[in-house]
């Protein structure tokens, strides 16, 4: 499936740099985008609540990660927005 903002052939180029990685390039990749969109999470949370101390953005960081229930068990008494 083609993303909508790419074209055809830019799309046939990233499959193929993708077919051309090695299994540790593939997995780098990953690392570094799961790392990007972490951080994207953190500065999103930080914008809606710009009050928050960094010990609070990592508890709601927790809980979008862990959901409302499990972050209620895990973090009792600790209610935070995300």
């Amino acid at each position: 499936m083609i993303p909508k903002d790419t074209s055809e052939e830019a799309h046939r180029m990233q499959i193929q740099l993708l077919c051309n990685m090695t299994g540790t390039q593939r997995v780098d990749l990953l690392a570094a985008m799961c790392a990007q969109t972490r951080e994207t999470t953190r500065a999103g949370i930080r914008a809606r609540h710009p009050e928050y101390t960094e010990a609070q953005v990592k508890l709601a960081f927790a809980r979008i990660i862990l959901g409302k229930d499990l972050y209620a068990e895990v973090f009792p008494g600790q209610d935070i927005q995300p």
